[in-house]
């Protein structure tokens, strides 16, 4: 499972990355099949509280690509409500085998 994150126009911390690593991989134990993730985190209107976008896509074999997006004050609370959606639509899936 690799993991690739991208930011748009700005410069990521690394305590943002280790963050989003730590929380990605807990993907892996709801489906070890997961190939790819993609996180890709924006802000949106700086001037605005809310600004922080984070889109999370996960790839799993014999199975639609699976997207989340979601704006927040933070990065880390926009990234653990894609986590959150994400790991719902991953346990759909484990239900319908």
């Amino acid at each position: 499972m690799e993991t690739r994150i991208k930011a748009i126009h700005f410069d990521i911390a690394e305590k943002l990355t280790a963050f989003i690593n730590k929380k990605t991989e807990r993907l892996g134990r709801h489906n070890e099949n997961i190939t790819d993730i993609d996180v890709t985190l924006k802000v949106v209107k700086p001037e605005t509280a809310m600004n922080k976008e984070a889109l999370i896509k996960v790839q799993v074999p014999q199975h639609d690509d699976i997207v989340a997006t979601k704006v927040a004050d933070t990065f880390e609370e926009a990234i653990d409500l894609c986590i959150e959606a994400i790991e719902r639509q991953l346990e759909k899936i484990k239900g319908k085998k």
